[in-house]
């Protein structure tokens, strides 16, 4: 996501459309504000596989199980991720909460983390580079890469000697009308690119629904900065602490609900250092 400035955390989500705004700073506000006769989510109509206006994104199943907590209707304010977003939508008082917000970004108060996950490698599943979990393995130096322009995992590539074979796609774009995160992963399965580095949480649905020759293997093994795992919270407005305490309440009651939503989806989960994959359920 996984809304936010280039040189921070804020960059890594936006390469998921998780997080594209870069409005103003958020308006400190009081819980009085919050809708007591809906649960109004503040989402992208085109962000598939997080949010869509047909209710298909693990966001979207997200938000119906948080309202379903609540006794309360869903309604949605639906705005593209990109400049402005926060601002016209939280900033505004259209809505209350963004299901999906990176932590530590400082244009909303975040809630306590439901996931973390991490930039993943997409290679066919008959490559030799199914066990690649980091961008220092010398056999990535033999194929194109495919990687949203931006993101964290570039910085790693450029460290590597991996950028001469990189294939970029572009960051900033309304999804209404483009998705390098499909074109991307159509090159792989294409053959046009060898590989593709990709947010988790874009990466795993995707591949799940529409691509069954390819795997997605998640980037642990990284030991140098910028890290590639991020901690996904809930954003509301700036001051509004009786709401985010009550939807902390929520996501600790009901982590194991939110944990089958994301597994049923694709999501690749991991531990909150990033070192591991996550066994949920058992």
């Amino acid at each position: 996501m996984p809304a936010w400035a280039e040189k921070s955390l804020a960059s890594a989500i936006a390469v998921t459309a998780l997080l594209f705004s870069q409005a103003g700073p958020g308006v400190a506000q009081t819980s009085d504000l919050v809708s007591k006769t809906a649960f109004r989510v503040c989402a992208d109509p085109a962000n598939a596989p997080m949010s869509d206006k047909a209710g298909t994104g693990f966001e979207n199943k997200l938000a119906d199980l948080f309202a379903a907590k609540l006794d309360l209707p869903v309604q949605y304010e639906w705005y593209p991720m990109a400049t402005g977003f926060v601002r016209n939508t939280l900033g505004s008082n259209k809505c209350d909460v963004v299901i999906g917000y990176a932590q530590g970004d400082e244009m909303v108060l975040n809630t306590n983390h439901y996931m973390t996950s991490a930039f993943t490698l997409v290679v066919p599943k008959e490559s030799d580079l199914a066990d690649v979990t980091q961008l220092s393995d010398p056999r990535l130096k033999a194929v194109d890469i495919g990687i949203i322009a931006g993101s964290p995992p570039a910085t790693h590539m450029a460290r590597n000697a991996l950028l001469k074979n990189a294939k970029s796609y572009d960051l900033m774009v309304d999804r209404r009308y483009e998705s390098p995160s499909i074109d991307l992963l159509n090159d792989v399965r294409d053959g046009v690119t060898g590989a593709a580095i990709l947010w988790g949480p874009i990466a795993g649905p995707l591949v799940k629904a529409d691509y069954p020759g390819l795997m997605v293997t998640p980037l642990l093994k990284e030991t140098l900065p910028p890290r590639l795992f991020f901690r996904i919270t809930m954003g509301v407005r700036m001051g509004e602490k009786v709401w985010e305490r009550k939807l902390n309440s929520l996501i600790r009651r009901n982590q194991d609900e939110i944990n089958a939503v994301l597994v049923e989806a694709g999501v690749p989960l991991v531990n909150d250092m990033g070192t591991e994959m996550m066994v949920v359920g058992q």
